[in-house]
C-alpha cells in the first residue's frame, strides 16, 4: 500500500510538471494589447500640441465702392434723349441722357440779349456823363471869370451829380441781366445729365419721352474701383486690428476662387453699445478679377482670444 501510493505521488507529480511546460502562450492581441498600453502615448511625449491654436473670427459684409450714386432728375422736364445703357463705361461729365430745353434756350437768348442791351445803355450814361461833367467845369471856369451867375454854375454841377447816379443805377440794372442770364445757364445745365463721376452705368430707371419732376431717379451710376469692404467685429478687436493690417478674403457664394487680400484702413474709435461691435473698412489690393460691386464676401480675421469658443459670434 506505501508502494501504491508512492508511485500515485509521483505520478501527479509529473502529470503537473507536464501541464506546466505545455500550457500555450497567451494570444497575440492579448500580447500587443498590453504592450501597448505599457507604452506611453505619443501625444504625452509631444509639448506643442498642448499649446493653443489661433482661431479665425469670420466676419461678412458687401463689397462696395466709394462712389456709387442715383442721379436725380434736378428740374421738372421731359426725358429728349438717352445716351447710356447699363453696362456703359461712362467718364465724369459725360452725358447720360437729355430733358428738353426748348423753353429754357429760348428764355436764356433773351437774357442774353436784355444784358446786350444794358450794356449799350450803360455806355450811352457814362457818355453823356462825361459829357455833362465837362460841362460843369467849363460852368466853373465861367464863374470865376464872373461871366454866369452861381445859380447857372449850380445846375451844371446838379446835373452832372445826376447823370452819375443814372450810371450807378444802370450799372445795377446790368448786374441784374447778367446775374438772370446766369441763372438761366444754370437751368439749362440741369437739362443734361452728366455722370458725377468715372465708372460704370449699373441701371437706368427712365425712358425717352418720360415726363420726369425733380429728384426722380433716372440713373444709378457706380465707380469700379478701388473695391472695399466693410465689416463688423467684437469690441475685444479693438487695439488688435488697425490701420496698415492685411486680412485674407474669399468670395461667399465662390470660396473655392482663391483668396484677395484687403488692408485695413479705418477702424471706428467707439464701441457700438447695442451690439458691443466695431466697424473695420479695408481696401482690396492685387488681384481683384472676379469680384463685383454689391457681392458678398468673408474676412478671415485671426483671433488668438477666441480659440476653443464654440458661439459663432466669438463672445
Amino acid at each position: 500500500m506505501k508502494k501504491v501510493f508512492s508511485v500515485g505521488l509521483i505520478s501527479l507529480g509529473l502529470a503537473a510538471s507536464v501541464a506546466c511546460t505545455t500550457s500555450p502562450a497567451l494570444p497575440p492581441a492579448t500580447v500587443s494589447a498590453a504592450e501597448t498600453s505599457a507604452q506611453p502615448s505619443h501625444t504625452a511625449e509631444n509639448p506643442s500640441s498642448n499649446l493653443p491654436r489661433a482661431s479665425e473670427f469670420l466676419a461678412s459684409g458687401p463689397i462696395i465702392v466709394e462712389d456709387q450714386v442715383d442721379v436725380g432728375a434736378q428740374r421738372d422736364g421731359v426725358v429728349a434723349k438717352i445716351m447710356a445703357e447699363p453696362g456703359t463705361p461712362v467718364k465724369k461729365g459725360q452725358p447720360l441722357a437729355t430733358l428738353d430745353d426748348r423753353q429754357i434756350s429760348a428764355d436764356l437768348e433773351a437774357a442774353r440779349a436784355k444784358t446786350r442791351s444794358t450794356e449799350d445803355d450803360l455806355k450811352n450814361w457814362q457818355a453823356e456823363a462825361k459829357v455833362l461833367e465837362s460841362d460843369y467845369a467849363r460852368a466853373e471856369k465861367l464863374w470865376e471869370a464872373q461871366i454866369i451867375p452861381k445859380e447857372q454854375l449850380d445846375h451844371a454841377r446838379y446835373k452832372a451829380e445826376s447823370d452819375e447816379w443814372d450810371v450807378k443805377r444802370v450799372s445795377e440794372l446790368l448786374a441784374n441781366a447778367k446775374e438772370v442770364e446766369q441763372s438761366l445757364e444754370l437751368e439749362l445745365e440741369k437739362t443734361r445729365i452728366t455722370a458725377p463721376f468715372d465708372g460704370v452705368v449699373a441701371r437706368r430707371y427712365v425712358r425717352s419721352g418720360q415726363s420726369v419732376v425733380k429728384n426722380d431717379r433716372l440713373f444709378w451710376v457706380t465707380a469700379v474701383a478701388p473695391l472695399r469692404i466693410r465689416i463688423t467685429l467684437p469690441e475685444r478687436f479693438l487695439g488688435r486690428i488697425r490701420p496698415g493690417v492685411i486680412v485674407v478674403m474669399t468670395a461667399a457664394e465662390n470660396p473655392g476662387a482663391g483668396n484677395y487680400h484687403a488692408k485695413v484702413i479705418e477702424v471706428s474709435p467707439v464701441v457700438d453699445p447695442s451690439s458691443d461691435t466695431i466697424e473695420v473698412l479695408a481696401e482690396l489690393t492685387g488681384n481683384t478679377s472676379g469680384l463685383r460691386p454689391g457681392m458678398r464676401a468673408d474676412v478671415h480675421v485671426a483671433d488668438v482670444a477666441g480659440a476653443g469658443k464654440t458661439d459663432p459670434t466669438g463672445r
